[in-house]
């Protein structure tokens, strides 16, 4: 039997969040991000509060699961807006990351700095943000990404060309039925329409498992233990690769410490380790280096890992959402033309993904989680405020005579 190798994948990422900014604003303050302390927007503080439940003791855990597990690597990407606030508001966050990092048994995994749906918007822009993104990471840890992940898992074959010309060796995607067919996503597969590059498909069952399902006591499984994780990876015994891929916050913060979600991260690579002596950990690019491909994946449709259709619609569902990006990009040419540093910062700030995520108006369960991670009372709410700031970069912009 040849090598089985778990990729574990997290993701790192908070938003700049708009701030409670009303019409009477626009034109005289120009702070959208800047909330007073205690309200429900105030980035500082939520930065540091997940940084308590879920950054720091993570890394502690995985600080000690590489020290005792001399097989166990992972990968990681940390979008450039959360790496910002870790530097203004959570400095010893970001020097557990560098701790972490420097064991070098940990990927950075390449993205866009400012976690945006640019690709499909405005591609001079979303090279900008990956560039940014390589630069900040170089700067920070010292490593150069050599795999791509975008936005929320979003892919396609157009992207996947991209990156194979960008000279990335591997992409990062949902191992969606809809894409997959009969396949698994246990093998390494070669996207449509490329040369080299190859995609680690994600088993959505196994990681949400572990990212949605783990705290629930009305899932039929509750609960799950390493035993009973490792006895399901039997079922693929045949099969060399596990993608487990979640958010770094599903450890304490999307699953609470008293769930047991930490023991279960840190028992993990012991039960795997264990369970036989043909079992390993690989990042994503040891991966992609060392199976070979099986068939090729074509997706000329935009899948994503969000929600129960795992497409765009988590951000581009309602005509407030489509209304509002659509705004936005309108706005680049004009906006990168003033060259003015922080009316173009303020603007990619305004891309991120998650305030167009905030104004869905999806119901049943995929609204319950809309919900939880907006610090909004309603979609309307998160889209006054983002139009309202959108409408203040266009006064900025006819203050400079840009013609809109």
């Amino acid at each position: 039997m040849s090598k089985r190798a778990i990729v574990l994948y997290l993701h790192v990422h908070q938003p700049y969040r708009v701030r409670h900014y009303t019409a009477f604003d626009i034109g005289s303050h120009h702070d959208y991000f800047n909330a007073p302390a205690g309200s429900r927007e105030n980035n500082g503080e939520i930065v540091r509060k997940v940084a308590q439940k879920s950054y720091l003791p993570t890394n502690e855990r995985l600080l000690r699961m590489l020290r005792d597990n001399p097989d166990f690597k992972l990968s990681m990407s940390i979008t450039g807006t959360v790496l910002e606030q870790f530097e203004e508001y959570a400095p010893d966050v970001l020097d557990s990351f560098r701790e972490v990092i420097a064991t070098g048994r940990v990927e950075i995994v390449a993205e866009t700095y400012h976690h945006s749906l640019a690709f499909f918007y405005n591609r001079e822009e979303f090279e900008r943000q990956v560039q940014m993104h390589r630069e900040k990471v170089q700067q920070l840890f010292g490593v150069t990404p050599t795999a791509f992940r975008n936005t929320e898992l979003s892919y396609n074959n157009d992207l996947a060309y991209w990156a194979d010309k960008a000279g990335y060796e591997a992409i990062l995607c949902e191992g969606w039925d809809g894409v997959m067919g009969w396949r698994s996503p246990n093998f390494m597969y070669r996207p449509a329409y490329t040369d080299t590059i190859k995609a680690l498909t994600k088993n959505y069952k196994l990681s949400d498992d572990i990212a949605f399902r783990f705290s629930n006591r009305e899932w039929s499984e509750y609960p799950l233990t390493t035993g009973k994780f490792i006895e399901w990876t039997n079922d693929s015994w045949d099969q060399p690769l596990l993608n487990l891929f979640m958010d770094y916050e599903t450890f304490g913060e999307h699953q609470w410490a008293d769930s047991g979600i930490f023991d279960f991260l840190e028992h993990l690579p012991k039960a795997w380790l264990g369970a036989s002596n043909e079992h390993t950990f690989m990042t994503v690019t040891e991966a992609a280096r060392t199976f070979d491909v099986v068939d090729t994946i074509d997706c000329p449709q935009t899948i994503t890992w969000a929600d129960t259709e795992r497409d765009l619609t988590a951000w581009l569902g309602n005509a407030m959402q489509q209304g509002a990006i659509t705004s936005l990009y309108g706005l680049g040419n004009n906006i990168m033309a003033t060259e003015d540093l922080c009316l173009i910062e303020d603007w990619r700030k305004l891309q991120t993904s998650d305030h167009f995520y905030y104004m869905c108006t999806k119901w049943f369960n995929d609204g319950d989680v809309h919900a939880y991670f907006s610090p909004y009372a309603s979609p309307y709410e998160a889209y006054i405020a983002f139009v309202n700031s959108y409408h203040d970069l266009k006064f900025r912009l006819a203050e400079k005579g840009a013609e809109i």
